[in-house]
Formats: structure tokens, C-alpha cells, sequence
């Protein structure tokens, strides 16, 4: 039977084939690529992809900010490229949907303004000369000692064999609902779509903590004034919502005691840069583990693979997803923290939840992991490839996880190297 709910105000209680379940309920989100802080981290990442693709030693350190009738790009890069980045951003908010006041922003006649400085020659100094190539020790490899970590920082990565991608079902669940709204609108399945939008899932969780039941799913989304909500809800319910549950695979989770909610503020008519200010990386939770994992504060769009913000933190989602996908556990969390102008991290920490497997420790699983990954800066960047332009890709929907792009940190390349490193 579906399971249905007793409500307490202490506790939630499915009952299920006729047995009551405890469960909590765990909720992520996701926003689509017209949502303002999402336009941001589009236009920082077009910016650094038209950089890298031309030189790809490129140093890119850009921030965007947009509000009604305006986008201010700022930061510092170092690069022997020229961009033409005013047209880079119209021709970026155009493909978005922007192309007129009446959605929110028009980015044929939208302001731009440019305000991009040098990198400071002291952080780049420490970037391409480390403090290992300084002093130049007995162990010293020149090829991946030689780059320094771009700044100091802590990075988390996540894995968990909860769905296919090793991904939170919530977070899953939220981009693909995210993907698709958007996808109705361009393709116009559903009319009378605006492109700012958000999606939100709430799963309940047993007492193992496995999903069981998917409890509500919200809806938001721009439109048009015109549009009747009883409508909206109803072609959203059956072109998005029901359309991905189908699509993924998730009909167990779904049932008649799943709430949908869409706009439940009411009308959405005000939307993107119009309705709210938006900001480069101030939707790091999204971009990541939803919220079922750590995060160590950087955000990632518009930076060049030098900053470990970033590109450690690609590396440990890689790390990550081997240990799961070696069945050395259920679920991974990886931490590691960097010094800047230093090559070999400072720190690293595996954390299994308890749910390592064939008897290991997260002690065995870490030196597994030091044994088989180099995380040291340059070999994470050779390893990965990551000197191309393809972070555009990145700026809206996740950048873990994917099923719709090919990334390099979703490889499952060291499964074996990972086993054979903790004896199985």
C-alpha cells in the first residue's frame, strides 16, 4: 500500500504495508538558469570558458552582479586572450530567455559595465611558484610541486549510493525538476513561462536512512499575467513533475500523499533581475550536495582551475564517488585544505558515516585514497583536464552529479586502484 501520514506535532509517521515508519524528512533545491543569482554565475563562467578557450593559462577571478536594467562584471584575471565580454553577457542573458523588460531583464539594451583589474602579482606568484619549488627539498617533482594552491581553504566531496548519478536523491530530484521546467518553457510545452524559477523537494527517510516516500514538491515559477494558476498547476504537475518522476525512474516514491505546491505565494509575474538583485556564487548549497553534505564556503563559477575552491573541490566529488562506487561504503564525505603557494594539501579527512564496508576503517579507506589520488593542484588539473572552457555548463543544474553533460570528476576511473589499495 502507499504510504500515508500520521501527523504529531513531534514526529512524522508514514504507515506503510501496514507497519508504522519514523521517518525525517530531508529537503533540497534547486533554481533555473533564469533565476538572478544563476544569470550571474552564467555570465562569470561564459566569461572565464571565452578566456580559457583562448589562453589556456588564463588566471579568471570574475564576479557578476546584476539588478534591474544593469550587469557589473568585476574582478581580476591574467591572460594573454582579448574577450569582448559586453557582447559575451547579452549574448549570454539572450540565451537565457532575456530578451525583453516584459520577462524582467533585456539584454539587448540591458547596461554593462566592466570594472576587471590584473591579478595581484603576490597571489600569483604563490600560484605558479610554490613553496615546495622555493625550497626545492629532497622530495621535490617539478611537475606537480612547481603550482602553489591559489588560496588557503578547506573543500568538501560527496558521494552515496542513493541513486545512480551516487548522488542525495533530494538534490537529484530538485535539478532534474529544474532542467525540466526550463525545458517546457524553451520548448514551449508548457506556455506562458518566465525564466526565473525554483524547485524544492522533501523526501522522508527511514530510521536507515534510506528514502521511502517523496512528501512535497515545490513549483515555482515566472509567467505571464494572463495565466490561470489552476491551470499552471495542472500542466506543470503533468509535463514536469510527473514527466521526470517517469523519466528517472522515481514511481515508488511518488504517490496520492505526495503535495505539490506551485507558487504558493500566489502570482509570479516579477521575476529575474527585475524582481531581485543576483549575485556570482551566492547558490553554493544548490551547486553541490543540496545540503546533505559539508561545504567549505567557496563558490566555484568564474574561477579559473588554479583556485582550489573549485577545482579541489571537483577533485574530492571524484574521490568521493570512487570510494562509493568500489563499494568501500555507502556514503563518502572527503575533506581536504590547502595553504596558499603551497602544492601538497594540509590536510585530508574521509568520513564514511559509518557505513564503510568488508570491514574497513575511514582510516583504511584515507590511506587508500593518498595512495591511489594526487591532490596536489597541477596533478588535479592535468588528471581532470581542466584547462578547457567547460564550466559554462556547470552554472546552472549542478555541478555534481549530471546526467545531461560529460564531466571529468565524474569518471569512475580508480574504482579498482581503490580496492586494490585496501586489499579486496
Amino acid at each position: 500500500m502507499p504510504p500515508y501520514r500520521i501527523r504529531n506535532s513531534q514526529k512524522e509517521v508514514f504507515v506503510t504495508d501496514n507497519a508504522a515508519v519514523e521517518a525525517r524528512l530531508f529537503t533540497s533545491e534547486s533554481v533555473t538558469e533564469g533565476h538572478p543569482d544563476k544569470i550571474c554565475d552564467a555570465i562569470s563562467d561564459a566569461i572565464l570558458d571565452a578566456l580559457l578557450d583562448k589562453d589556456p593559462k588564463s588566471r579568471v577571478a570574475v564576479e557578476t552582479l546584476v539588478t534591474t536594467g544593469q550587469v557589473h562584471v568585476v574582478g581580476e584575471v591574467r591572460t594573454n586572450a582579448y574577450v569582448e565580454i559586453p557582447a559575451l553577457v547579452r549574448e549570454t542573458l539572450k540565451s537565457i530567455g532575456f530578451i525583453s523588460s516584459d520577462v524582467g531583464f533585456d539584454g539587448n539594451t540591458c547596461g554593462v559595465n566592466i570594472a576587471i583589474g590584473e591579478q595581484s602579482q603576490e597571489i600569483g606568484a604563490g600560484v605558479d611558484t610554490s613553496t615546495e619549488a622555493r625550497d626545492q627539498g629532497a622530495d621535490y617533482d617539478e611537475e606537480n610541486d612547481t603550482a602553489g594552491a591559489g588560496d588557503q581553504g578547506l573543500m568538501f566531496g560527496y558521494a552515496s549510493n542513493e541513486t545512480a548519478e551516487y548522488m542525495p536523491l533530494p538534490i537529484a530530484l530538485a535539478h532534474r525538476l529544474s532542467r525540466r521546467l526550463a525545458q517546457v518553457r524553451k520548448e514551449g510545452i508548457v506556455e506562458h513561462l518566465r525564466p526565473d524559477g525554483k524547485t524544492q523537494v522533501t523526501f522522508a527517510y527511514n530510521e536507515n536512512d534510506e528514502p521511502f516516500h517523496l512528501d512535497t514538491v515545490i513549483i515555482s515559477t515566472q509567467h505571464d499575467p494572463e495565466v490561470d494558476s489552476q491551470w499552471l498547476r495542472t500542466h506543470l504537475r503533468n509535463e514536469v513533475l510527473e514527466w521526470v518522476i517517469k523519466d528517472a525512474g522515481l514511481d515508488k516514491y511518488y504517490t496520492d500523499e505526495t503535495n505539490l505546491l506551485v507558487n504558493p505565494s500566489g502570482s509570479f509575474t516579477l521575476g529575474g533581475p527585475m524582481g531581485d538583485a543576483g549575485l556570482t556564487g551566492r547558490k553554493i548549497i544548490v551547486d553541490t550536495y543540496g545540503g546533505m553534505a559539508r561545504h567549505g564556503g567557496g563558490a566555484f563559477s568564474g574561477k579559473d582551475p588554479s583556485k582550489v575552491d573549485r577545482s579541489a573541490a571537483y577533485a574530492m566529488r571524484w574521490v568521493a564517488k570512487n570510494i562509493v562506487a568500489a563499494g568501500l561504503a555507502d556514503r563518502a564525505e572527503v575533506q581536504v585544505a590547502y595553504a596558499i603557494g603551497r602544492a601538497k594539501p594540509v590536510g585530508l579527512y574521509v568520513e564514511t558515516f559509518g557505513t564503510a564496508k568488508q570491514k574497513l576503517t575511514d582510516e583504511q579507506i584515507q590511506a587508500a585514497v593518498k595512495k591511489v589520488f594526487d591532490l596536489r593542484p597541477a596533478a588535479i588539473i592535468r588528471e581532470l583536464d581542466l584547462l578547457r572552457p567547460i564550466y559554462g555548463q556547470t552554472a546552472a543544474y549542478g555541478h555534481f552529479g549530471r546526467t545531461d553533460v560529460d564531466l571529468p570528476w565524474e569518471r569512475l576511473d580508480r574504482v579498482e586502484e581503490l580496492r586494490a589499495a585496501v586489499g579486496l
